[in-house]
């Protein structure tokens, strides 16, 4: 089993990255502003999978193979790019962006696409990858089972998932409840947009470590 010292390090280490404002926080603060905390939340498994799926592919190996190979890296990034820009740009010239909090332009839509949203934002996201890839091996002790120790590490960072981005979904509920005219709306919007679009320009500038 991992010892207390190291997983309390592994737990404090995981939550500041997590809590850290990113790509994942934005796009479940939007939705929650937008459509309420509980297709917010779809939006919040969506992340955590995506981050388990990460998890396993760095405690099984894989990951330094894809952060190995340029074309596969490349292709991880572009697309995370390619999404963040889409996102970006849709909140400033379309008339509902991610923090649109107007009740009226609420939508009930398919809790698939919710989830998926999380997943793909996450999941494309090579920073991500980068993380688990070289978070996992300083807190891994191989000279005891190394199992044990991945499997409560990667519930630990599912958990404290669901923990940082519902904080965000909190807080972005909270702010549809009050009354703000369109011109904050649109600013807010816009807002938004930039970041995912800085988001995007700062996600493409991510080389191979």
């Amino acid at each position: 089993m991992i010892s207390i010292e190291t997983l309390l390090l592994f737990l404090a280490t995981t939550f500041v990255v997590v809590l850290s404002p990113g790509p994942a926080a934005i796009s479940v603060t939007g939705e929650a502003a937008s459509n309420g905390f509980k297709r917010a939340f779809l939006v919040i498994l969506g992340v955590a999978v995506a981050n388990v799926a990460f998890f396993v592919l760095s405690g099984t190996g894989i990951a330094a193979l894809i952060i190995a190979s340029n074309a596969l890296f490349t292709a991880i990034k572009w697309i995370g790019v390619a999404y963040l820009l889409y996102l970006g740009v849709g909140a400033i010239i379309g008339s509902a962006g991610p923090l649109n909090i107007s009740p009226s332009t609420r939508e009930a839509g398919n809790p698939h696409k919710a989830f998926l949203k999380g997943f793909i934002v996450e999941a494309s996201n090579p920073k991500a990858l980068l993380y688990f890839s070289a978070l996992l091996p300083q807190f891994v002790d191989i000279s005891r089972p190394v199992f044990p120790q991945l499997a409560i590490m990667c519930f630990m960072t599912f958990f404290i998932d669901l923990l940082c981005y519902s904080l965000y979904a909190y807080l972005g509920h909270k702010s549809s409840r009050v009354a703000i005219s369109p011109f904050i709306i649109k600013c807010i919007n816009r807002t938004a947009g930039g970041m995912l679009i800085f988001a995007g320009i700062k996600m493409s500038t991510v080389e191979r470590g």
